[in-house]
């Protein structure tokens, strides 16, 4: 019989799950470096082998990347250049258009907003509002907002549903998130109405999953993700025909 002994988690592994939801939370943003080893592993209270360890596993896949000599250290890298993804080979694909994508985050995204909703832990609340914080504190300090705080957002109100498919799912389908939301804030560059309404569609999106307006929650996320693909529609930004490799260009 092939049964084996049970054993307990390694505490590296759990060094690795820790650090890497504080890189899908948008705790840690892209192309930031993370804090050194040593402050690791004392904010974690586990030896520096154990945080050694995790971040090799993160550079493995792909998470983060380390620079010798000269500004070196550990860094977030960028979606956008990040190798090793499930879903790498669609965004190779002349049929995956961003329409696509948009009618994918429109299937993942309501859902996970109604689930929210019912599910959210006071914690996923303070991260969903901080994540609107700093879209706000973008959109006064520079105009816009960044990809970053909006990636932020989604993946808080993913991670609120408390569905462990779902969750999965969406950290594998992260970098076509993060570089989606790029191009659609990229497109409203100079278009301050379009920025405020995005944030207005995100405080109301919050509002709903606060309040536990199951049904609301979900019809804003739709009229979110709609707005987006109308913006594109009306202004002919994106070709129908555009893969998606053409996104991280």
């Amino acid at each position: 019989m092939n049964i084996r002994p049970i054993t307990p988690k390694r505490i590296s592994c759990q060094v690795f799950e820790q650090i890497r939801e504080l890189i899908y939370k948008g705790v840690y943003k892209p192309e930031q470096q993370i804090p050194p080893e040593r402050d690791l592993a004392a904010s974690m209270e586990v030896s520096r082998t154990s945080v050694r360890n995790a971040i090799d596993k993160l550079v493995q896949i792909g998470l983060l990347y380390q620079l010798q000599g000269q500004g070196q250290g550990t860094f977030v890298s960028s979606p956008e250049t990040r190798k090793g993804n499930p879903f790498s080979g669609a965004m190779n694909t002349d049929e995956a258009t961003y329409l696509d994508l948009l009618e994918v985050r429109l299937g993942l995204e309501c859902n996970a907003a109604k689930l929210a909703a019912q599910r959210a832990s006071d914690i996923n609340l303070q991260a969903i509002e901080q994540s609107l914080q700093e879209m706000a504190d973008d959109l006064a300090n520079t105009g816009a907002i960044s990809t970053a705080a909006d990636t932020a957002f989604h993946m808080a109100v993913i991670l609120s549903t408390k569905n462990p498919v779902l969750i999965h799912l969406t950290r594998n389908f992260y970098d076509f998130l993060f570089v989606g939301i790029k191009k659609s804030l990229g497109h409203m560059k100079h278009n301050e109405v379009a920025y405020e309404d995005i944030l207005d569609q995100h405080r109301t999106i919050f509002q709903h999953i606060k309040n536990r307006h199951a049904q609301k929650a979900e019809a804003a996320m739709r009229s979110h993700i709609l707005y987006v693909l109308h913006f594109f529609e009306k202004r002919r930004a994106i070709p129908e025909s555009m893969s998606l490799k053409h996104l991280a260009a």
